[in-house]
C-alpha cells in the first residue's frame, strides 16, 4: 500500500454504478456518490504509486484545451478502476470534449486546431470538418473502458459535446464571437449546425455502445450572469443541445449538464427538458442553500466543494466541517453527488483530498 493509499480510511465499501444513477435520478441511495471528473497527474501518482497520467489523458490534458488533448489516449482503464477502487467513486469516464475540427499545417499535414484561425466563413470552410472516423475513435476506447470494468460494479460514463466552448475560444476570439452573434448571426449557426450535426451522431453511437451516463460540458454564465440574454442563449445553445441529448434521453441514459458562472436562467429550462444533474454550482456565484430550496426537488445538484478555500489553502479540518455543512443542506430527500467545483488540481495537499473523500463516506451516509 502507498502512502497516499494510507490516508483513506479504511473500506468504503464496492463502488456502484447503480448509486451514482440513484442519486441523479434522486431516488434513495445508502450514501451520497462521490465523483471526480479530473484529477491531476501528482494526485492520481500519490494514489496509484507510480504514474498514470490524469483521469482524462494518459499524457496531455484535453480538460485545458484542444491542444492539450492531441492523440493522447485516455487513461489506461485498469488504473482509473485501481482509482475508483481507493476511493470509493462508482465511475470511470472518458473524454470527448471538443468538437474535432482539424487544420492544416504549413507543411500541409493535418494537425489540431491553434491560433484562432477563424474570423470569416472562408476561415471556417477552410478547416477539416470532423467526420464518422472521429467517432469510431472514441468509441473504440468506449468498448475498451467497457471490457475493462466486467466483472465490477463499477460504470462508464463520458464527458463530451463542448460545441460552444469549442468555437468562442478555439475556433474564434471570443470579442470576434459576441461581435459576430450580433452582426453576423447566420454565420454563428452555420458554425453550430455543423458541431450539432455531428454531436447527434456521436450521441447516437454512444447511446448503441449503451454508456452507463453522459456529462456534457460547456460554460455559459461569468460570476454575474449569463455570457448572452437568455433568449439569443436558448435559441443559439439549448435548441441544438436536445436535437443532441434527444438520442441520449430515448435511450434511458442519465444525463448531467456543466456549466460554471451563474446560470440560473438556465436552470429551469434543463429541468423541463429532463436532464438528471446540474454541475458544478459555481461556489463564487452559486448558494447551494438557495439552489436546494429552488432546484433540488427537480434536479440533482452536484459539487460546490470550492477547490481555493477548503481544498487548497485550508486545513484538513477545514475540509471535513465544509463537507459537513455541504451534507447537512444538500444529502436530505437525496440527489446530491459530492465533488470539487472544478478539479482535483495538482495544488491541493493530498492530505486535503484525502479528508474531502473520508469526510464524504463518513457524512454522506443514509
Amino acid at each position: 500500500m502507498t502512502a497516499g493509499k494510507t490516508l483513506f480510511n479504511g473500506d468504503f465499501g464496492e463502488p456502484d454504478i447503480k448509486r451514482l444513477l440513484g442519486a441523479m435520478r434522486r431516488q434513495p441511495v445508502d450514501r451520497v456518490p462521490n465523483v471526480e471528473i479530473v484529477i491531476e497527474d501528482k494526485i492520481v501518482e500519490r494514489l496509484l504509486g507510480r504514474y498514470g497520467g490524469n483521469t482524462l489523458a494518459y499524457g496531455g490534458d484535453p480538460a485545458k484545451g484542444m491542444e492539450g488533448g492531441g492523440d493522447v489516449r485516455p487513461m489506461h482503464p485498469k488504473d482509473w478502476v485501481e482509482i475508483c477502487n481507493i476511493i470509493g467513486q462508482d465511475t470511470i469516464l472518458l473524454e470527448a470534449l471538443w468538437t474535432p475540427f482539424k487544420m492544416k499545417g504549413k507543411d500541409g499535414r493535418t494537425v489540431p486546431i491553434s491560433g484562432k484561425p477563424v474570423k470569416t466563413r472562408m476561415d471556417f470552410d477552410k478547416l477539416i470538418f470532423p467526420s464518422d472516423d472521429d467517432i469510431e475513435e472514441r468509441m473504440k476506447y468506449v468498448r475498451e473502458y467497457k471490457e475493462a470494468v466486467k466483472g465490477t460494479k463499477i460504470g462508464v460514463g463520458i464527458v463530451y459535446a463542448t460545441f460552444v466552448m469549442t468555437i468562442n475560444e478555439f475556433l474564434m476570439h471570443l470579442d470576434d464571437f459576441m461581435m459576430d452573434v450580433y452582426e453576423d448571426y447566420g454565420f454563428i449557426e452555420y458554425m453550430f449546425d455543423v458541431s450539432t450535426e455531428y454531436w447527434v451522431k456521436f450521441s447516437k453511437a454512444l447511446a448503441k455502445e449503451k454508456i452507463d451516463w453522459c456529462y456534457t460540458a460547456d460554460d455559459f454564465g461569468f460570476k454575474s450572469g449569463l455570457f448572452l440574454p437568455p433568449k439569443v442563449l436558448k435559441e443559439l445553445w439549448f435548441t441544438r443541445y436536445k436535437k443532441i441529448m434527444d438520442p441520449i434521453k430515448e435511450a434511458g441514459i442519465a444525463i448531467m449538464c456543466h456549466s460554471d458562472g451563474k446560470i440560473d436562467d438556465l436552470v429551469p429550462w434543463l429541468i423541463e427538458y429532463g436532464i438528471d444533474a446540474l454541475n458544478p454550482m459555481d461556489p463564487y456565484c452559486v448558494d447551494y442553500r438557495e439552489y436546494k430550496k429552488k432546484f433540488g426537488k427537480d434536479i440533482a445538484l452536484w459539487g460546490n466543494i470550492d477547490i481555493e478555500f477548503p481544498l487548497a489553502k485550508g486545513t484538513p479540518e477545514d475540509v471535513r466541517k465544509d463537507i459537513k455543512e455541504h451534507m447537512d443542506v444538500l444529502k436530505p430527500g437525496y440527489g446530491y453527488i459530492c465533488s470539487s467545483s472544478h478539479s482535483i488540481v495538482n495544488y491541493i495537499p493530498f492530505e486535503n483530498f484525502a479528508a474531502m473523500i473520508n469526510a464524504v463516506h463518513e457524512y454522506g451516509r443514509y
